[in-house]
Formats: C-alpha cells, sequence, structure tokens
C-alpha cells in the first residue's frame, strides 16, 4: 500500500467544494480545509505508485475548482 498526502491551491473561495469533490474519489482517505499557502490537504492510499500516479493526475487533478497540487508520498507508515 502506498500512501501520499496532497497539498492543493485552488480557485479563490472554491475550498469547501473542493473538498467535498475530492472526498469523493476512491483512495481518498481524508480531507481537510487548511490555512497557508495551500487550502486543501488530501491523504489518499493506492495500491502501488502507479495506481497513486493515476489517482492524482486523471481523478483528483481534474477536479473544478484545483489551480495546483503538490503531491508527497509518505515514506516511512
Amino acid at each position: 500500500m502506498v500512501q501520499a498526502y496532497i497539498l492543493v491551491q485552488t480557485e479563490v473561495g472554491m475550498a469547501d467544494e473542493v473538498a467535498e469533490g475530492v472526498s469523493a474519489i476512491d483512495g481518498v482517505v481524508r480531507v481537510h480545509i487548511v490555512t497557508g499557502p495551500y487550502d486543501v490537504v488530501v491523504l489518499t492510499e493506492a495500491a502501488s505508485s502507479e495506481h497513486l500516479r493515476k489517482l492524482v493526475v486523471s481523478r483528483v487533478q481534474r477536479v473544478a475548482g484545483i489551480t495546483r497540487t503538490l503531491t508527497c508520498s509518505i515514506l516511512n507508515a
């Protein structure tokens, strides 16, 4: 199992909608709206690095209102 945090920047005023949209994606474990340079932090789980890549690129980055993501793979479980 591969886990990663995805740090998400959104369009102004879109954090709630983005968090709701990302929450519905399979593989998303937790979603938090936060303060600072990122608006939403997403914890994900996938079967492999390849599945994680597909989750981020094909699903998360396509949620309306997202302007940028940064994926941080978890190295210790």
